[in-house]
C-alpha cells in the first residue's frame, strides 16, 4: 500500500538517530537544543516531518510512566502537531518499545516496518534499517524476542527505576565496540536489501538510518539509497522539495 503525503507547496524533512539520552547530560542537552533550533528553522516550510528511528537511545512506556527528559524536543514536536504538520515516526532498534504515547501527545503516525510513500511524483521506501538484508542473525532473533508482547509485559512488571537502569546499561553496552561507523561498500546489508527490493518494485528513493553513515548510493534502476547519518557526528537531514531530495547538515 502506497501512503500519500501532500506537499502543499512546502517541503518534507527526514531525520534519524538522535539517540537522545546518550552519552551524558551535558552532551545530550547541547544536542537537544540543536535539534530544537533546527525544528524552529524549518517549521514554516514543512509539509511533513519524518523521524526515521532511534530518536531516543532508549524508550519504554509504562502505564503511567515514561522516561524523564527530552521535554524540549517533545514540546517542539507537539508544537508541530498543533500547527497541523504530520509527524511520521519510525521505531528504531533503540526505541522499539514506543507504543501509543507519541500518537497521544503529538499525533505521530507510528511505523514498525519499512513503508512505501508517494510524495509529489516520487516513490519512497522508508524504514529505520535494523534487521534488514542478509546477515545479523543474532540481532534478528533478539528483535523477535524484544518485540514479543510477553517480553514487554515482563519488563513492565519491573519497577521503573530498575527497568530503566537495566535498559540504559544494555543500550550503552550494545554500542560498545560496534561497527556502526565502518562502511562495507557493496557488502552493506542495507545496500543489498535495497537492491533486492529494487529488482522487484523500483522506487525513486530508499531512505534509512541505523548505520550512522551519511551517504547516497545509486542503484541500477536509477533509484537512490540514502542513509541519513545521525545527530551525533553530522547533524544531518534530508529535504525533499517535490522534485529533488537533498542531504544537508545543520549548523547553528
Amino acid at each position: 500500500m502506497m501512503l500519500q503525503v501532500p506537499l502543499q507547496n512546502k517541503k518534507v524533512f527526514f531525520l534519524s538517530d538522535f539517540h537522545l539520552g546518550n552519552p551524558n547530560d551535558e552532551v545530550n542537552r547541547k544536542k537537544e537544543k540543536s535539534i530544537v533550533a533546527f525544528l524552529d528553522s524549518i517549521k514554516h516550510e514543512t509539509a511533513a516531518l519524518f523521524l526515521v528511528g532511534d530518536v531516543f537511545d532508549f524508550w519504554f512506556e509504562y502505564k503511567y510512566v515514561v522516561p524523564k527528559g527530552f521535554v524540549r524536543v517533545l514540546g517542539k514536536l507537539a508544537e508541530f502537531h498543533d500547527a497541523g504538520i504530520p509527524i511520521h515516526f519510525f521505531v528504531g532498534n533503540h526505541d522499539m518499545w514506543s507504543f501509543t504515547y507519541f500518537t497521544e501527545e503529538f499525533g505521530a503516525k507510528m511505523y514498525y516496518q519499512p513503508t512505501d510513500f508517494q510524495i509529489g511524483n516520487k516513490r519512497f521506501h522508508i524504514g529505520h534499517g535494523d534487521g534488514l538484508g542478509p546477515g545479523d542473525r543474532n540481532y534478528k532473533f533478539l528483535k523477535l524476542f524484544f518485540r514479543n508482547s510477553f517480553t514487554q509485559w515482563l519488563f513492565r512488571m519491573l519497577p521503573a527505576s530498575i527497568g530503566m537502569g537495566i535498559a540504559h546499561y544494555w543500550s550503552k553496552t550494545s554500542r560498545a565496540g560496534n561497527k556502526d561507523e565502518e562502511f562495507f561498500g557493496e557488502n552493506e546489508w542495507l545496500i543489498q536489501y535495497c537492491k533486492e527490493v529494487d529488482a522487484h518494485t523500483p522506487f525513486d528513493f530508499y531512505l534509512f538510518g541505523h548505520r550512522h553513515h551519511l551517504l547516497e548510493y545509486t542503484l541500477k534502476s536509477g533509484g537512490k539509497y540514502v542513509n541519513l547519518g545521525d545527530w551525533i557526528n553530522f547533524n544531518s537531514y534530508a529535504v525533499f522539495d517535490g522534485e529533488q531530495l537533498t542531504v544537508k547538515r545543520f549548523e547553528n
